[in-house]
């Protein structure tokens, strides 16, 4: 008894053969399991593995984007400062490149640090300024009413949709 594979595909997608010669049919069906599900099923299970792997390095790769800056490039730094004040020593002020942006000169981005209130379990908490406009979303069996809110401290390009009854 042998295997032969990897031969061209049939057109039920097989590419082995096994070979038997004189064996009982009880002995037959032992080899069977021992050795077709073995094989197969250690390249099934590797098929599958790779064809997991492959999707995450897909989903990686999608995400991902080459990050370069330039000595003199203008950045925004996703948190408030990052030299913090003495009440905020507790925190590292170090970060990941990841959480720079580009920063493109605008004068409405100028916020004096003085408006910015930070609480001391170091929450900061947005305050709506004014409701710019009203709109009602119909999803299958639902409406939810929502407001367009301007924000203190933003620009009127930083408005966003809120739902009503949390205004």
């Amino acid at each position: 008894m042998d295997f032969v594979s990897r031969l061209p595909l049939t057109p039920t997608k097989k590419d082995s053969v096994w070979v038997i010669v004189g064996y009982s049919l009880q002995k037959l069906v032992k080899l069977y399991v021992s050795e077709i599900v073995r094989v197969h099923g250690v390249r099934l299970i590797r098929d599958h593995l790779k064809v997991a792997s492959d999707g995450q390095k897909s989903y990686v790769d999608l995400k991902s984007r080459e990050i370069e800056y330039s000595m003199g490039d203008f950045m925004f730094l996703k948190v408030s400062r990052s030299e913090l004040p003495p009440k905020l020593d507790q925190i590292h002020d170090m970060f990941h490149v990841s959480m720079l942006r580009h920063y493109h000169s605008d004068p409405t981005h100028v916020v004096p640090i003085e408006e910015i209130e930070v609480r001391l379990d170091l929450i900061f908490e947005e305050e709506p300024v004014q409701v710019l406009d009203r709109e009602v979303k119909v999803l299958r069996r639902k409406s939810i009413p929502l407001a367009k809110v301007l924000w203190r401290n933003h620009s009127s390009k930083q408005v966003t949709w809120e739902p009503e009854d949390a205004m």
